[in-house]
């Protein structure tokens, strides 16, 4: 077994009837001395969803002075992805802080579900006027 077996597992039955079928797949494959690593997770964001974040975060960008500052879409991004998931920082190797571990990419839907409220309960405790997002 040289290929990938890939599932979107949506319900008990589906799931157990794939699980069934790759351990059928594997089982010979193991027998013969041969080693895979397994990965159940949680569907992860859409793209549309992606685009909604983005959307949200230019019209923060736009609207919002942070403790005097403008900051970019991605600026803010770090702020509120940092926020949500309860980031740590550390000393830059130049000076300053860098927080650690921000990246939205694996956001699982639920995960980006919640930056998106996040967001939005900021934006109104500001006044920011939300734009629709580009699909």
């Amino acid at each position: 077994m040289s290929e990938k077996m890939r599932a979107r597992l949506v319900n008990p039955q589906q799931a157990k009837a794939w699980l069934d079928r790759a351990y059928e797949a594997l089982k010979p494959v193991l027998l013969s001395g041969h080693v895979f690593d397994v990965v159940i997770a949680p569907e992860t964001r859409s793209m549309a969803s992606n685009r909604a974040m983005w959307a949200v975060l230019a019209d923060v960008a736009a609207q919002v002075e942070w403790h005097g500052q403008k900051l970019s879409a991605e600026d803010w991004k770090a702020i509120f992805s940092a926020a949500l998931r309860k980031q740590r920082v550390a000393p830059g190797l130049d000076g300053g802080f860098v927080v650690l571990g921000q990246s939205t990419r694996k956001f699982t839907k639920a995960e980006m579900s919640d930056m998106l409220e996040l967001i939005a309960a900021f934006g109104a405790e500001r006044g920011v006027r939300f734009s629709a997002p580009e699909n």
